[in-house]
């Protein structure tokens, strides 16, 4: 199987007038990177036509000493793919960060990007300050990861080790997908608006608990305070495929700027319905004990279904990409592909 950015370039965008957003601290060191094949000696299931891929029988464990052919390719069908899945790895936390932080520097992530701290984290936690389990009620709709800092999240990997005999299953849902499904004038004027996304519900968890925020630098010179706010474009490109997705989430986007409130809250819900609605967008996955997940934050989002009650449990580490710009020249999965 060739990728469809094979072909691709991998010179940057960012002298050009096309480019809207961004941040010259965290821009993308490579945009558009080439597929060489090397995971076809790998098998693997695409669980539906639009979204998700599971390998069979690969460890990242393995994949920690394999060539960066081999981890730049699977980057890459991350953000083509939005979700992968790996079943029973043996890895531990600290494996998981090192690999993060060689699959987001393969992918492109800026030089002052690294791996995020959440603003909840303890000081001198156990696993690191890099390792968290998803804030509940932040993970209680569909979302994004972190979308409310300045240089969000690029990729994220979560290890499931502690579930029930069943339920708690995930969903995930393709940012691609939802572009396009809008009629081009709606995808012209929502090219032209930002959001707010806004967590500042941390403040108060961080007061119900206790702990103080995380204010210094959370992974990237950009992200530090407690604004826990941040400005992004409605629609973003992502760098590694170059095609765009919508970029709102209900977990921590507010409100659309630049037009009403009364538009805004006509036009956020629909998004957000295009999401929840759409079945045939979304993949879910069946959890069994250590299965392992690595998606693309750009382009997705995801909802744990909370239909369980004994414990639940696992350690998730997010990578910080760049921040959220849309190319004006860039296009829809739908037209690159030819569907």
């Amino acid at each position: 199987m060739r990728s469809a950015v094979q072909d691709s370039t991998s010179s940057g965008p960012w002298s050009s007038s096309n480019i809207v957003g961004g941040n010259d601290i965290a821009r993308p060191t490579l945009t558009r990177p080439k597929y060489t094949g090397s995971l076809e000696q790998f098998k693997y299931n695409d669980l539906t036509p639009v979204i998700g891929r599971e390998f069979d029988d690969v460890q990242v464990r393995d994949l920690l000493k394999a060539s960066d052919d081999v981890i730049g390719d699977l980057a890459i069908t991350i953000s083509e793919r939005g979700v992968v899945f790996l079943r029973d790895q043996d890895v531990t936390p600290t494996e998981m960060k090192d690999f993060m932080l060689r699959l987001t520097t393969l992918a492109g992530s800026p030089e002052s990007s690294g791996l995020h701290v959440h603003p909840l984290t303890e000081e001198g936690s156990e696993l690191g300050d890099q390792i968290s389990m998803p804030v509940a009620f932040a993970s209680a709709g569909w979302h994004s990861d972190i979308t409310f800092e300045p240089v969000p999240s690029d990729y994220a990997m979560l290890k499931i080790h502690t579930l029930p005999a069943t339920g708690g299953d995930t969903l995930w849902a393709s940012g691609y997908e939802v572009y396009d499904r809008l009629s081009l004038p709606m995808q012209k004027m929502l090219e032209g608006l930002t959001a707010t996304h806004d967590a500042k519900f941390f403040l108060d968890e961080a007061e119900r608990l206790g702990n103080p925020i995380r204010q210094g630098k959370r992974g990237s010179p950009l992200n530090y305070g407690t604004s826990l706010s941040a400005v992004h474009p409605v629609v973003r490109t992502n760098p590694v495929t170059g095609w765009k997705s919508v970029y709102v989430n209900r977990g921590f986007t507010n409100r659309i700027n630049g037009i009403t409130r009364d538009e805004s809250d006509v036009l956020l819900p629909y998004l957000f319905n295009l999401v929840t609605q759409n079945h045939d967008a979304q993949v879910r996955f069946k959890w069994r004990k250590n299965d392992l997940a690595i998606w693309d934050n750009r382009s997705t989002w995801h909802c744990a279904t909370y239909d369980y009650f004994e414990a639940r449990a696992g350690d998730r580490v997010a990578s910080l990409g760049e921040a959220p710009y849309l190319d004006l020249s860039s296009t829809g999965r739908r037209e690159v592909l030819g569907l």
